[in-house]
């Protein structure tokens, strides 16, 4: 549904999309042969600002087109009981392997791609149906029939659902297309917060896609009643994977009752080390070098990095950060299960850090029809002018700004509630620049984390619930609230006034993600435990 591959090409939200783009460099990077199809959004995602009186403002402007081309292809897609016509437009900059991105032709059909993850239930389906159904038949309409289709989330489903059309249509009986059918694709699944598995309305999904050619009892045996797109996807599926370790471990207990023909694997998101690893830092590490000079290089590195993003902070919000305290940054999607405001949650706790040399720079973006993740970034944002000098909340987070902070940063904060922060990648990109994570072990981290060597841990990798009572949540915000505080006084801002001892975890961070944490490393996964026709199913 989304890709990011550059700021200047805004059809991307956060993360997921992010993620798709990091992918699309490595393939190319490895020489492999992958298209990516997605949709060009004629106003992309909002851009987010905090008015004066905190309330969350969401901005729309026009998506750029000097970086696409038209391709010579047409397709139709039925929506909503109009046969839409599409084109491709193909990326030409920022990303060397094929990325297609469908578009309507007429204005009048444009209402489908005019925002990513905007308005109703309605919209979304009309969206779906153009990314899968309309995917597989530009493939077709220029010529190609993949070896493998690879659904990355639940949003690309109803291409499955086109692929068995096409096999009904040649006279396969039900279940033989449905099985010539799972040859062929396999699934990414990305989240175990309910609102990341959506489902729909059969009886919508009849109404809106004529195309889907299947009957009521076909599309309850693929996704339910009403039709679930993750567990369509784990049941169209030859293999899937989740995305971390720990992940894996939620998804396949969250989706245990489901019935589903792919075994869920764990393939640990990554990261695009060229784009997001500075090349000073690359510099830095080099082998070849003696450690006294490496570790010198490493620390002035860091210190212009961060010169850059403190001058980055001073012109878009008038705050001039010290470059000599330690500075903590948190940047993500606002959503509440990441918990933005948990380290502003104690005043006198707070206060007490900022006296010992903290700062902390803040961002985030929430959905635009999150209410409670605007009220989180409202609530963030007013506690930041409590303290002026020494928090500062960032409008607009995108990819410019968290390339800054994930290199700029000291310390790179994630406190989500486990286990619902099913990979995050933003903490790998830090740790790629000797940026030393703080986090929950959640996602990536329990894989990453060295206590004291290449970051810390926040708590001890309590909780493994995905839904919690108000009673639970609270208890949990509370105890991983004062292990925080606890590691920040007791272990981060100490080892801070050791340059010596900081460098050389900076050091061990950056060894530990630079590949393992990786999207080359991560797409290689892809191909040997995915794609392979011969990949082991468990």
């Amino acid at each position: 549904m989304e890709f990011g591959v550059h700021p200047e090409l805004p059809v991307y939200a956060g993360g997921l999309g992010i993620l798709a783009g990091d992918a699309m460099k490595s393939a190319c990077d490895l020489r492999l042969p992958v298209t990516g199809i997605g949709l060009f959004w004629s106003e992309g995602y909002c851009h987010q600002f905090v008015r004066e009186d905190g309330q969350v403002e969401d901005r729309y402007v026009h998506s750029p087109r000097s970086a696409l081309e038209s391709l010579d292809v047409e397709i139709s897609v039925h929506v909503a009981g109009r046969d839409v016509k599409c084109r491709a437009l193909r990326v030409t900059r920022y990303v060397d392997s094929r990325l297609l991105l469908i578009e309507p032709v007429a204005e009048m059909d444009r209402w489908i791609t005019r925002r990513l993850y905007g308005g109703g239930q309605e919209d979304r389906i009309a969206q779906e149906l153009l990314l899968g159904v309309g995917g597989v038949r530009l493939l077709r309409a220029l010529g190609e029939s993949p070896d493998v289709y690879h659904f990355n989330e639940g949003h690309a489903v109803f291409a499955g659902l086109e692929l068995l059309r096409e096999q009904l249509a040649a006279g396969l009986d039900f279940e033989s297309a449905l099985a010539a059918v799972r040859s062929r694709i396999v699934f990414t699944t990305h989240t175990p917060v309910k609102a990341g598995n959506e489902a729909h309305s059969i009886e919508l999904l009849a109404r809106m896609g004529a195309d889907l050619g299947l009957g009521r009892d076909e599309l309850v045996r693929i996704g339910g009643s009403p039709f679930n797109m993750t567990v369509a996807g784990l049941r169209l599926a030859r293999r899937a994977n989740a995305v971390a370790e720990l992940h894996g471990v939620t998804a396949r207990a969250m989706w245990r009752d489901v019935d589903r023909a792919a075994p869920i694997v764990s393939i640990t998101n990554g990261v695009h080390q060229a784009t997001w690893q500075d090349p000073r830092v690359r510099a830095a590490v080099a082998p070849d070098k003696a450690p006294e000079r490496r570790r010198d290089e490493l620390w002035r590195g860091h210190q212009e990095l961060k010169g850059e993003l403190i001058a980055a902070v001073e012109e878009q919000s008038g705050v001039r950060l010290a470059p000599d305290r330690l500075l903590v940054g948190f940047a993500r999607r606002a959503a509440t299960y990441k918990r933005a405001d948990l380290l502003l949650g104690d005043p006198d706790r707070l206060a007490r850090l900022i006296d010992g040399g903290l700062q902390l720079v803040m961002a985030g973006k929430a959905h635009p029809a999150d209410g409670e993740g605007k009220a989180m970034i409202s609530r963030v944002a007013v506690a930041a002018r409590r303290y002026p000098d020494r928090i500062v909340y960032l409008d607009d987070y995108d990819m410019r700004l968290g390339a800054l902070l994930t290199r700029g940063c000291d310390v790179w904060l994630n406190n989500p509630r486990r286990p619902k922060e099913a990979s995050g990648t933003s903490g790998m990109k830090a740790a790629m620049n000797g940026v030393l994570n703080l986090s929950i072990l959640d996602g990536w981290w329990p894989e990453g984390c060295r206590h004291g060597e290449t970051g810390w841990k926040i708590g001890d990798g309590e909780g493994d619930a995905v839904e919690l009572s108000p009673e639970e949540v609270e208890a949990m915000d509370r105890r991983d609230r004062d292990s925080l505080y606890a590691v920040l006084e007791g272990e981060v801002l100490p080892r801070y006034r050791d340059r010596a001892a900081w460098v050389a975890m900076m050091e061990q961070s950056i060894a530990m993600a630079s590949w393992r944490f990786s999207s080359d490393r991560m797409v290689e996964d892809y191909y040997r435990m995915l794609y392979a026709p011969d990949a082991p199913l468990d």
